[in-house]
């Protein structure tokens, strides 16, 4: 007989919680029971209720609510305080949120074992997630996973200069100017052509066609705000 999993989905949107409860009754690897709530407040009541008698196995959230609907207000407040009282609940998200940031900051504070977006939402992307999820494995929808390997290959190769030459470049119109703004570790001031090739350096590893796509692209991964 198979264990019965206990899921709750959180959602204010009704459609989606209505196709998520489909795609769940769909699965014929596990046996569910099937929870949904449209706000966090409810969500988090739910999971106090289900620690006194039936503990939840699986939560999938939304980040973002359109309406506050009481005291929490995102994905992210309800996670924080549901570990607290449900330290055995597994977690994981289900959103529309692809900014590298925004990904990359709630897997790390989150522990996430999940990060799966609406938009590739199937069958098959569900079943496999809460299986890795069941085993205390990460699961993230593959362009999520392509965004966390970028961000980690760029954290490798970028040193305090680029990080310096990516924050000033937006505040000069010639890149001239940028002479006297960057320094090395020791403290002295780059030359022209110093600029120039580490520039070239960071194009290539962003896949940047110019300095403006350069610092669109070190934008959306988090690099510099």
């Amino acid at each position: 007989m198979k264990k019965i999993i206990k899921i709750l989905l959180v959602d204010d949107h009704f459609l989606v919680l209505r196709g998520l409860i489909a795609l769940l009754e769909e699965i014929t690897d596990f046996s569910f029971d099937i929870h949904s709530k449209s706000n966090c407040d409810e969500a988090y009541q739910a999971i106090i209720f289900g620690e006194a008698a039936t503990p939840f196995d699986i939560l999938f959230t939304d980040l973002s609510f359109t309406e506050s609907c009481g005291e929490i207000n995102s994905g992210e407040e309800l996670m924080n305080r549901a570990k607290k009282i449900a330290p055995n609940l597994k977690i994981g998200v289900i959103t529309m949120h692809t900014e590298t940031n925004r990904v990359f900051n709630v897997i790390l504070n989150q522990k996430l074992l999940a990060y799966i977006l609406k938009v590739d939402c199937t069958k098959n992307e569900l079943t496999f997630a809460i299986q890795k999820m069941l085993e205390n494995e990460n699961y993230y929808t593959h362009s999520i996973h392509q965004k966390l390997l970028l961000r980690k290959i760029v954290e490798i190769s970028m040193d305090d200069i680029s990080v310096q030459i990516l924050k000033e470049l937006p505040r000069h119109a010639r890149l001239s100017n940028l002479v006297g703004h960057i320094k090395n570790e020791s403290g002295h001031i780059l030359k022209i052509r110093s600029i120039e090739n580490k520039l070239t350096d960071l194009r290539t590893a962003l896949n940047a066609v110019n300095n403006t796509d350069l610092v669109l692209k070190a934008k959306e991964l988090g690099i510099v705000d």
